[in-house]
């Protein structure tokens, strides 16, 4: 018996993003899905690197040790976002998800960061096979939240984990693969706008590229708010399985079924070759001189209005802009509230300092810096958390992020005993953690100081971007 993969991808930017920021390779060993996120083009620089990275596995000689080549190809890849951020520090807070399975006849290795999901269908069911690394899946597996709130949750697209060229550790197994299997990967373009009911209906078209189709029909009419990425691909007993391999998305030329060759080396190297050239437009016979100036009028009336447009645009935009808050990191690296939202435009910031760490009108004499959180809170802060109103901004600080304190000063226990002091101390209040947080024990601790270190992981900015 010989198990091949017969596969199908497509990737569509949806009706409301400006570009595509998703990178999809499909080919006879190897099945990758990148959701970049980061904002201009930085979530794709991320999510191209990343499925560069992965390519050379989709080799004719398979290894093994399928998890260990997935491991390396992914910190190779996590690594060069790191340096690209180094080089240049405009890119600094983009990354990616990944989703990708490495196929070697019975057996795939399957590698996942991020909320970007792979589905099996065997047997006539049909499940979801990876967890999302989101705040708003912690909750539901919590049961704190429903699915229905899931949905809705206004920090759905909050990662806990994703590649943004700091440590982090990708979810690895080895499963077994049997004729029959059709796999799923798809980014949350899809899973986010189709109900689990219409996907399990559509994954059972026959023919994986017409049922790609349908998976991306079926996410933009359920409104196409994100990139939308699907890889279909079905374990066959064939003699010989499609060995050209797509590459579509970010990472492709704007055609996901372009044969890019059969070499890894070839394959790597169309991830990252150019858009083909457009020809030369022949010259224009020459005009009527009334028809010229009729068209110089239609120019500038169609010119008045793109002002008009823009004017109203930038109008709009600016209200939207200041009706927001989100906590990021300030001078001195300390934690400070912005009115507004991360970034700039044609180097105009759209954002102002609204308040430090601490609350106003307050003697301030220990400010929050980024240095004191742990890395999963510190690298939301530098990300930028987005928060509805001032309050919520506060709250978040007040509240959340102190729990995430070094506390680096804490006097030792195990039968030690402080000096008792003359002037009696007023004990600190330790700020009450949100729903899902766990508050540090004060047993055995110190009066009024918090030596012990939170359970909890802030969440991180991501998804969909």
């Amino acid at each position: 018996m010989t198990l091949v993969l017969r596969y199908a991808a497509r990737s569509d930017r949806g009706l409301v993003r400006s570009s595509n920021q998703d990178s999809v390779y499909a080919g006879p060993r190897l099945l990758a899905l990148a959701d970049g996120m980061g904002g201009h083009a930085a979530g794709e620089v991320a999510s191209k690197v990343v499925i560069a990275s992965l390519a050379p596995l989709d080799d004719d000689e398979p290894r093994d040790d399928l998890l260990a080549q997935l491991r390396e190809a992914v910190a190779n890849g996590n690594a060069a976002i790191a340096e690209l951020v180094s080089q240049d520090p405009d890119l600094d807070g983009m990354g990616t998800t990944l989703t990708a399975v490495l196929f070697a006849g019975s057996r795939l290795g399957l590698v996942h960061v991020g909320d970007s999901r792979a589905y099996l269908l065997r047997g006539g069911q049909f499940a979801q096979i990876t967890r999302d690394d989101s705040f708003v899946n912690e909750l539901l597996e919590q049961g704190r939240i429903t699915p229905e709130e899931a949905a809705v949750h206004p920090q759905r697209s909050l990662l806990l984990k994703a590649l943004t060229g700091h440590e982090v550790e990708p979810s690895l197994t080895v499963r077994e693969a049997r004729a029959g299997d059709r796999y799923l990967i798809c980014s949350d373009g899809l899973s986010g706008m189709v109900s689990d009911e219409t996907l399990t209906e559509a994954v059972q078209i026959p023919d994986p590229q017409q049922c790609a189709d349908r998976m991306i029909e079926l996410a933009l009419k359920g409104g196409g708010t994100d990139n939308v990425t699907v890889i279909i691909a079905d374990v066959v007993d064939v003699d010989f399985g499609e060995d050209a391999p797509i590459v579509g998305g970010a990472a492709g030329d704007g055609s996901d079924e372009l044969h890019q060759g059969d070499s890894p080396a070839a394959r790597a190297r169309a991830l990252t070759q150019p858009p083909p050239q457009q020809r030369p437009e022949l010259p224009q016979p020459t005009e009527d001189p009334k028809a010229k100036r009729r068209k110089r009028f239609r120019w500038l009336a169609g010119a008045l209005v793109v002002l008009v447009v823009l004017a109203a645009a930038a109008i709009a935009t600016r209200y939207f802009v200041l009706s927001q808050y989100y906590v990021g990191e300030g001078a001195d690296e300390e934690v400070v509230i912005y009115r507004g939202v991360p970034g700039s435009i044609l180097g105009i910031d759209l954002h102002t300092y609204e308040q430090g760490s601490c609350p106003p009108n307050q003697v301030c004499t220990d400010k929050l810096r980024v240095t004191q959180l742990q890395e999963d809170a510190r690298l939301a802060v530098q990300n930028g958390v987005k928060k509805d109103s001032l309050d919520d901004a506060r709250k978040y600080i007040d509240d959340f992020l102190q729990l995430h304190k070094r506390l680096n000063n804490c006097a030792p226990t195990g039968g030690q005993t402080s000096p008792t002091p003359t002037n009696p101390v007023t004990p600190t209040t330790i700020p009450s953690a949100p729903a899902g947080s766990t508050a540090p024990s004060s047993a055995n601790q110190p009066a009024g100081r918090d030596c012990s270190t939170p359970s909890s992981t802030a969440p991180t900015t991501g998804g969909g971007n």
